[in-house]
Parts: C-alpha cells; structure tokens; sequence
C-alpha cells in the first residue's frame, strides 16, 4: 500500500487485529471474573443448581442472533456497525434513533464500570488490610483507561490479552481444585435436570444470564481495523459468544459442586459476594483468594478498556457521518487512535463518576447499578432491532446467503431476544436495587433515547439533507471483498445508500448507481 499524501488526514490503523485480538476486545468487555465472582452467586441464589442451564440458554439465544448477524457482516463495510445494520435494514430515521441508544448503551456500560473499580478496589484493599477510598481510585481509572484508548490499537489488544489470561485462569484454577477434589459430595450432574431448571427463578437467572453478555456484538465495530474483516469478524463473534456461554455454565456448576447441590443455595444467601472466595480459600488456598481479589481490579480494567475502545469508534463514526461534530472525528497521527473521542468521553465519564460522589451515592448500589441498567437495555434494544434488519436487509438484494441465515435464524433470534428483554424489565428490581420510582426513570431511558433519535432524524433530513442521504453509506475504498450491493431502507429511494463493490458478478446491482461519498463518510 502507498504512503498517504502528507495532506491526507490519518486514518485508523488498518489491518491490525486478527480474530485472537477482537475476541479479546468483547470477551474483557464482559469480564467474565468479575461477572462470575460478582454476580453468579445472586443467579445461583434465585435460580438454584439449575443456573448453569440459563447461561446456556443465552448463549444459544445469542449464537442464533449471531448467524444472521455476522451474515450481514460481510455484506455491509460501513464503520457504524450496529446503527448501520439496523439502517440498512430498518431505515434512516430508525438508524439514527439506534445509533443515539448505541452511544446511551456503551457509555452506560462503561461509566458505571467505574463505581465498581472504586468500590472492587475498596474491597480488595480491605481484605489485604488497608483503607482506600473508591472515588481517587475512580478518578485514576479514567486516566488510566484513556491512556489505553489514546495509544494504538493493537496496544489495547495486547493489554486485554493478557488481562483477560489472567482472569480466566483464576477461574480455571478454581474449577481445577474442585474438579481434582471431587466437590463436596462428588461430582454431579442431577441439578442440569429438568425437574431443577423448569422452575420459577429461571426467570430471573435468565435476566442476569444475558446481562453477562453484555458487549460481545461488538466485534463488528473493529471491522475498519481488522485483518480480512469478512473472516474475522465472524469468528471472532463465534468464538466470543461461544466461549462465555460454555465457560459461565462450567464455572457456575463447578461452584455448585464445591458447596454440594443441598447447601449451595443457603451458602449464596448467607454471603453471596463471598461464595466464590470461600470456594478458592477452600479447594486452592487462601493464597489464590487474595489473588482472585486482586484479578477481579484488573478484570474490571479491561472491561472499561474494552468499552472505552469501542464507544471511540462509535463516536468517531458519528463524526464521519455529520452527525456529531467533526472535531470528535480526528485520528492521532501517530497512534491512528480516535483520540479527540476518546479524550471526551473521559470528560464525559469524570462529570458523571463526580455527580454521583457530590450527591453522596454509592460507588457499587447505584453508580454501578443505575447507570449500567439503562446501557444493558440499550444494547440488547439494538440486539433486538439488528435481528429484524436482517431479513428486510437481504430481501432487497442478490445475494448467496440461505434461508436459515437470512430469515430462520435471525427471526428466531428476534423472538428470544424480545422475550430477554421483557424478562430484565420485569426484573429490573433485582439488577438494581431502587425503589419503583427509579426503576421506572431507569426503564424509560432507552425509549427516551429512541424517541429523540427519531426526532433528530427527521430535523437532519429537513436541515440538512446530505447529512441524511449518506448516512450509513457504504465506504468507497473496499475494505474486504464483498458480494453485495447496499440495500435502500424501506420506504426510502434507493440512492442516499451507495451500492458495495462486489467480487462477483451474481451478486452486483448494476441497475443502481453508486452515489458519490462525502469525504467525512470514508476512511
């Protein structure tokens, strides 16, 4: 590849990752440790030994939303990633709407993050005999994880392996001690039957089950960054949502064994923050406890390094759209990172993580909870709606994809994934602990979010039109081989979304004409 003209603005650095280093962006960003040690234990409380079976549940749900949703992958080379699937498929004014819920889901997700770094670290100073406060710990995350984000891709990549090494071997390690010990009372699969499954928590087990996959969709948003993304992205999609779904349900069942099937529900309620702590003190050493304290700081870490990372590309893409301002779109000219981005939503997060402390709040109840809840909603409302692009997508245009992945699956995944959803919102309570009142500012958020996205969709087509037309356009460089052309929305005519290159011949649209880019819409 030739050298940029020394008036091209940098881009990002492309054909960085492979498949190992985007799995290790989204599999950190739902830090497996922190969510095992953290919050299986209330899912064992209210599902009891037949928990492990929701986890799988979810990750079936998922891997059936990931057939159609990595189908699409490689039909669209768009850098907006979810808004740009979902307008692709659903339309312009929805894709706007789902591209505001996408910058209210990631940041929710990541910010909140940051009252449980301060009170994580609290804990773990405690427990090794010292007094720290949460909120200087808070503050020092921020400028750590925006360090992360400033410097190159592939920096952020190295980091989160070896992080997310570190705490899945905790983890491995504790189900190694109760694997080799034989449990309480011996190994067993008795609680995975029916009779313990079909029961009224699994509901609830369910709700906490998809929270804890949270940010595995966002392989697609380091498509720009990837090597062969039309490979990549797919399997590291796979790989991510596979990998959780297998390891929650083993780890969560190994838990089970360590206490016995008839003792472990009254062990989570007597101290559920502790159960898996008791379980390393027990079958490892106490050694391997102060170590998975300290394991569970750095997990947290690379779930907001992973968030940071990809709300950047969110709000870099929005900048290259016209849509936020263009300033947020530069790259470092040396570290080809979305700095200016990055640099604000640190400030972003600050203001919030300082609101909270000011007004007295704590760091875990409800910075945590109630910021994380509205960004959880978020991301499974644009789950939701990418799901039924997908088949209004390809019934637009010529292409190899089968009925199962085009239609099947991703109608499948829609109904599942809209029953995921009534069922975190009618457990809302149990994720954050607030009174009714809250819950219910907490539940309105993300419709809020929508409404206004509509609302700003149609002031851009009247104000500014060109803004409009190219939005989610495909770019003009081919960043991989595609075999499609860009689908028009419903409704809509078909120039604003110029037409794909296409490596064969089947698949090309040559009765529409490619649109001209703007140069704010291309790498």
């Amino acid at each position: 590849m030739s050298a940029p003209a020394p008036d091209t603005p940098p881009g990002l650095r492309t054909g960085t990752l492979t498949t190992a280093d985007v799995s290790f962006f989204v599999v950190s960003a739902a830090a497996p440790l922190t969510v095992m040690a953290g919050v299986a234990p209330v899912a064992i409380l209210l599902g009891g030994v037949g928990a492990p079976v929701g986890y799988l549940l979810a990750g079936l749900t998922l891997t059936v939303f990931a057939v159609g949703f990595t189908a699409m992958s490689r039909h669209v080379r768009s850098a907006g990633a979810f808004y740009a699937y979902i307008a692709r498929g659903l339309g312009t004014p929805i894709g706007i709407a789902a591209a505001l819920v996408a910058m209210l889901g990631y940041n929710g997700m990541e910010i909140g993050v940051y009252g449980l770094l301060g009170s994580a670290t609290s804990d773990t100073a405690a427990a090794l005999g010292h007094d720290v406060p949460w909120l200087p710990v808070s503050l020092a995350g921020l400028l750590l994880i925006w360090y992360g984000g400033y410097r190159s891709i592939d920096f952020g990549a190295k980091v989160l392996g070896v992080l997310l090494v570190a705490e899945t071997g905790i983890l491995v390690l504790l189900a190694g001690g109760v694997l080799l010990d034989g449990g309480a009372h011996g190994l067993s699969l008795g609680g995975l039957a029916p009779a313990h499954v079909l029961t009224g928590g699994t509901a609830a087990v369910l709700a906490f089950a998809f929270a804890a996959f949270t940010g595995f969709e966002s392989t697609v948003i380091y498509r720009r960054e990837a090597r062969d993304p039309a490979r990549t992205i797919p399997r590291a999609t796979y790989i991510a949502v596979a990998f959780l779904g297998l390891f929650y349900a083993f780890v969560v069942w190994t838990v089970i064994q360590a206490f016995g099937e008839d003792e472990v529900v009254r062990a989570a309620a007597d101290d559920p923050g502790g159960l898996f702590f008791a379980a390393i003190t027990t079958y490892v050493g106490s050694w391997a406890a102060d170590l998975m304290h300290v394991l569970i700081v750095t997990s947290v870490l690379a779930s907001l390094l992973a968030f940071h990372n990809a709300i950047n590309r969110y709000t870099l893409a929005l900048a290259e759209e016209g849509v936020l301002p263009k300033a947020l779109g530069r790259i470092h000219p040396r570290h080809r990172s979305p700095y200016v981005a990055g640099a604000a939503q640190t400030v972003l997060g600050a203001l919030v993580v300082l609101g909270f402390a000011l007004a007295g709040a704590d760091p875990y109840q409800q910075l945590l909870l109630w910021v994380n809840t509205p960004g959880m909603l978020g991301l499974m409302l644009l789950q939701l709606l990418a799901a039924l692009a997908v088949p209004f997508f390809f019934r637009r245009i010529r292409h190899d994809e089968g009925v199962l992945r085009t239609v099947v699956a991703p109608v499948t995944a829609f109904v599942l994934l809209a029953a995921a959803i009534g069922l975190v919102a009618a457990h809302v309570d149990l994720f954050t602990g607030a009174p009714p009142a809250v819950n219910a500012v907490l539940l309105s958020a993300t419709p809020a979010v929508f409404l206004l996205g509509l609302l700003l969709a149609y002031r851009l087509r009247r104000t500014r039109p060109e803004v409009y037309a190219r939005f989610a356009a495909e770019p003009t460089e081919p960043s991989a081989p595609t075999d499609s052309s860009a689908p028009s929305a419903p409704g809509e005519s078909p120039c604003p979304h110029p037409t794909s290159s296409s490596s064969t011949p089947a698949s090309a649209t040559p009765d529409r004409p490619a649109a001209p880019l703007s140069p704010s819409a291309t790498d």
